[in-house]
C-alpha cells in the first residue's frame, strides 16, 4: 500500500535481540515500523516534511503491525529541501540579508544582539508570512 503523509516523528529503539527499531509516526497519529537500517536512516531524513511511503500491515495475535517498506519524497515537495519549514527559511533570508538590514556587512563595533534581533525579527516576519501565503500585513 501507499500513503502521503506528514512525517512528525521518527524514533529508534534497540530490540532485545540488539536490533535497531525506527517508528515513523505521521501527523494524523499512524505509526510505520520497519527494522531495515536503510529505511530507517531514509525516513529520518523526512522529520517535519511530506514523504510517500510504501507499507504493508500484518496481523498476528490480535496485533496489527505496519511495516514500512520504502519512504521517498512527496509528489511535488522539494527534493533538496531541508528548509521546508518557513521560519527556518524567513530565519535563513534574514540572516543573508543581515548586512543590508543593519547598514554594513562590516560593522566598525560589535553590534548589540537584541539589537540585531529587533532589527532581524520584523524581516523574517515578512518573510515567513509571504511564504506561507499570509495575507494579513
Amino acid at each position: 500500500m501507499e500513503a502521503e503523509i506528514q512525517v512528525d516523528s521518527v524514533e529508534t529503539s534497540e530490540t532485545r535481540n540488539g536490533n535497531t527499531r525506527w517508528v515513523v509516526r505521521d501527523a494524523d497519529g499512524r505509526e510505520f515500523t520497519t527494522f531495515r537500517p536503510p529505511i530507517g536512516q531514509e525516513a529520518e531524513r523526512f522529520r517535519g516534511r511530506r514523504a510517500l511511503v510504501e507499507y504493508h500491515e500484518v496481523t498476528r495475535g490480535g496485533f496489527r503491525n505496519v511495516y514500512l517498506d520504502a519512504i521517498r519524497a512527496a509528489r511535488g515537495a522539494a527534493s533538496g529541501g531541508q528548509d521546508s519549514d518557513p521560519d527556518e527559511v524567513a530565519w535563513n533570508t534574514a540572516v543573508e540579508a543581515a548586512p543590508w538590514l543593519v547598514g554594513t556587512s562590516e560593522p566598525e563595533q560589535a553590534i548589540d544582539p537584541d539589537e540585531l534581533y529587533d532589527k532581524l525579527a520584523p524581516f523574517k516576519q515578512r518573510v515567513a508570512d509571504d511564504i506561507r501565503g499570509d495575507d494579513d500585513q
